[in-house]
């Protein structure tokens, strides 16, 4: 079915200002004139408790445009992101995506999260506790070792930054690849810097052991930012079309410390072979070969999609002016996957009104860039009465509605 009702377009969006958002904006617009963090998580729990993602993810866009606007030094854009960081800790709604199965491109984020934290507690914590007492040359190589290991973190950051976040800005969120990227930077250059002092290491102790601990602490940080705020606003937004794309490239980038749990198929219904045929087709009202039937269905100035009784994409027209893409990808799959979870009830409730009877079709319209689009929706039964499918038939009106008087001859 059609990014119907266009809620692709923007899948989190920037609303006119709730009460809630005037006052969460206005709370870290306070943080970022200085008010103590303290006071404004106070505030914070005592008027809003807790938020949603997409509070989350507005507050992150809100964030973007407001630092952005100011010139402030690598450490204060630190303090900052380490203030909204506390305020927000524990206070962001949990979220359950079923999307999150092995070798789906989360699930592997996830696992290389563990490996990162099991590296963190099996050899950095008691190789840095050590550290204090025996700084000789052993304990030192394990330190580097460590480090060696942890810039494995390049190739998580790398598939999150290349990979996902341009999904993200496609649908108009900027707030995270602009703000976590940053942070993910400062983590890089914590590795080599901390790398760099333990390989020139001249007994300067104190300061070996702080960047350490910052790297430390950076590192677990981004990890509960990634799970708590950009993993479920992903998995609200991208398609299961998009994160196929995103797992088939990711062996270009690698993999930290860990590989895929698995090679992540989405379950496909495909056609029977005998199903398929060549030459040609009778109809009730004439023969058609295949390609002519094919030739006929793309030359209709409507895109039609079909999907089958058990919400399976069968078929889709592939004219020369579609005005909602389409890739191949999509047949076999089934419908509630070729949509956001977020707008995935409406599909729903629009298939269970056909199956059960109530409707035999719906209308929608809606403006889409620069085409005002009428999308209709038909259920398909046999002559017996019984569901067969649904069909999707969408179709640019602006042209007809701008037409005016007659036209009686040949141009």
């Amino acid at each position: 079915m059609s990014e119907l009702i266009n809620n692709r377009e923007q899948s989190i969006p920037i609303d006119p200002l709730s009460d809630r958002l005037s006052l969460l904006f206005h709370l870290f617009s306070e943080l970022y004139n200085g008010v103590p963090v303290e006071q404004i998580k106070s505030q914070f729990i005592h008027s809003l408790g807790k938020i949603t993602i997409e509070e989350a993810a507005q507050l992150s866009q809100y964030q973007h445009s407001v630092l952005e606007q100011r010139e402030l030094s690598d450490k204060e854009l630190q303090r900052l992101a380490s203030a909204h960081l506390s305020i927000l800790e524990g206070r962001i709604e949990a979220v359950q995506h079923p999307q999150d199965e092995p070798g789906h491109p989360i699930h592997t984020f996830k696992l290389e999260n563990r490996a990162v934290e099991a590296l963190i507690q099996s050899k950095l914590e008691p190789n840095l506790e050590l550290f204090q007492d025996d700084d000789s040359l052993e304990v030192v190589q394990r330190l580097i070792e460590c480090c060696n290991l942890l810039w494995d973190l390049d190739k998580h950051y790398g598939r999150k930054e290349q990979l996902v976040f341009p999904y993200l800005e496609k649908y108009g969120i900027n707030g995270p690849s602009n703000n976590m990227w940053r942070i993910d930077d400062y983590i890089r250059a914590a590795i080599k810097e901390a790398k760099q002092m333990l390989t020139t290491y001249y007994g300067n102790k104190k300061l070996v052991t702080e960047r350490l601990l910052f790297l430390k602490e950076e590192i677990q940080n981004m990890i509960y930012r990634e799970e708590t705020i950009l993993f479920p606003m992903t998995l609200k937004i991208l398609t299961e079309d998009e994160w196929i794309k995103i797992a088939h490239e990711s062996d270009e980038i690698g993999f930290c410390l860990t590989i895929p749990a698995a090679n992540w198929k989405p379950d496909r219904k495909e056609l029977d072979e005998k199903a398929m045929s060549k030459g040609f087709i009778k109809l009730e009202t004439g023969i058609l070969s295949l390609q002519q039937l094919e030739l006929i269905l793309n030359h209709l100035p409507v895109d039609i999609t079909f999907i089958d009784h058990q919400d399976i994409v069968r078929y889709f027209s592939h004219g020369k002016e579609r005005i909602f893409p389409r890739t191949k990808a999509v047949i076999g799959r089934t419908v509630q996957n070729c949509h956001p979870p977020k707008s995935a009830h409406i599909v729903e409730a629009l298939l269970d009104d056909f199956k059960s009877g109530k409707k035999d079709m719906e209308d929608f319209w809606l403006k889409v860039r620069d085409k005002y689009v009428y999308i209709r929706y038909f259920a398909v039964r046999d002559e017996d009465g019984r569901y067969m499918g649904t069909l999707e038939f969408s179709q640019n009106i602006g042209p007809i509605q701008a037409i005016e008087g007659e036209k009686r001859i040949l141009s």
